[in-house]
């Protein structure tokens, strides 16, 4: 597996703003610090498994203007086969935070052609308010 060797790491271009409540949403992190073996798509932002095996997948987000009225806020990371995930609980604040950080991580299992996409989820009693910055990232490798 050595000639396929992947390992990546994203970050967003500028700071996502104001992300949908109520749904899924697929983070734009089109910029790549690296890519070794070009198997992240910029233009989907979605890791694809060159090669069966396991995989360290991590997910940073510094999310600001967490909104205290709403329930909760999901980082995920979903892949072909299941999907992971980190939830907050943001109604448990006496003020909207000003950012804090949100992080995952995750060994999955993948086969050859498996993908992973980084996304967040806000329950849809929150308002639409909530930020990325860039000091997030997306990254993964192949461990064995």
């Amino acid at each position: 597996t050595k000639p396929k060797q992947p390992c990546f790491q994203a970050r967003p271009s500028g700071a996502i703003s104001n992300i949908n409540v109520g749904s899924s949403q697929t983070l734009n992190l089109a910029t790549e610090v690296f890519d070794l073996n070009a198997d992240y798509d910029t233009s989907n932002y979605t890791f694809t498994a060159p090669v069966t095996g396991k995989y360290l997948l991590t997910l940073n987000l510094r999310v600001q203007a967490l909104d205290i009225n709403g329930s909760y806020f999901q980082g995920l990371i979903t892949t072909s086969n299941r999907s992971y995930q980190s939830i907050l609980s943001t109604n448990r604040f006496s003020a909207d935070p000003s950012y804090w950080y949100v992080v995952l991580s995750v060994i999955a299992d993948m086969d050859a052609s498996d993908t992973a996409i980084p996304q967040v989820y806000i329950s849809s009693d929150s308002a639409a308010q909530v930020d990325i910055d860039t000091d997030s990232y997306f990254s993964g490798c192949l461990l064995a």
